[in-house]
Order: C-alpha cells, then structure tokens, then sequence
C-alpha cells in the first residue's frame, strides 16, 4: 500500500516533526488540527467555538488537498482543555457535519499544544 505525506497549503504548517495528513489506501489520517489561522499563526479570537471553526476549516484544506472532503470523514476525535466547553464546541460542529455524522469521540485533555482549547483529528475516505 502507497503512504503519501499530505500538505496542504490552506491549513497551519505542522509545528513539529509530524505531517499534516498521511493517504494510505482509501483513506486519509489527518493530524489533530488547532484553531490556528493560517495567515497569522494565531489562535483565531473568539474562544473555543471560533477555535473549533478554525480546526474545522484547516481540516477541511488538508481533506481537499489529499482528494477529499468533510463530507467524507468517518470518524473524528475532539480533545478539550476542558469540557464544559463540550456543548460550545458541538453547536459548531453539528453545522460542519449536519447529515449523517462521523462516529466520535469527545475528551476532556490535560493540556493541549500552545494551550489551545481545542482540537480535532479525523479520518476520511477518499472516493472511488
């Protein structure tokens, strides 16, 4: 099975020694994904629904450039510095996944890189 390293120009560069997404057979592993702009290098403001947008848009390039889209994803896993942010986050995300959800999982972490309050990693199907 071919491994290609995905890197996608619209999301944030990996901030260590790890790739954005790796395509493996059908499928796309995309990398937990901040609520990073990607012209700045910042958080984007608004706290963790607006970080949560912003992860959902950088997937989003790296899903597109890998041949792919949201609308393909299998399966996500969301990481919370805390979860009573739970329900912010899932207002956001429903409207990225309003039909027929990926499967999920949703923790509550110790701490999340740059101290974000946020972030979401996915795996996609690429379509046939």
């Amino acid at each position: 099975m071919k491994r290609e390293v995905i890197a996608a120009e619209g999301a944030p560069a990996a901030i260590g020694p790890y790739s954005q997404a790796i395509k493996a057979g059908m499928f796309v592993f995309a990398s937990g994904s901040l609520g990073i702009d990607p012209g700045t290098s910042e958080f984007v403001p608004g706290g963790v629904e607006a970080q949560t947008r912003q992860s959902l848009e950088n997937l989003s390039a790296v899903l597109i450039a890998a041949g792919t889209s949201l609308t393909n994803v299998v399966k996500t896993t969301v990481f919370l510095a805390d979860i009573d942010d739970y329900t912010a986050m899932n207002g956001v995300y429903a409207e990225y996944f309003p039909e027929a959800p990926p499967a999920r999982s949703a923790v509550q972490v110790a701490a999340l890189p740059k101290a974000a309050e946020v972030e979401i990693e996915v795996i996609a199907l690429i379509p046939a």
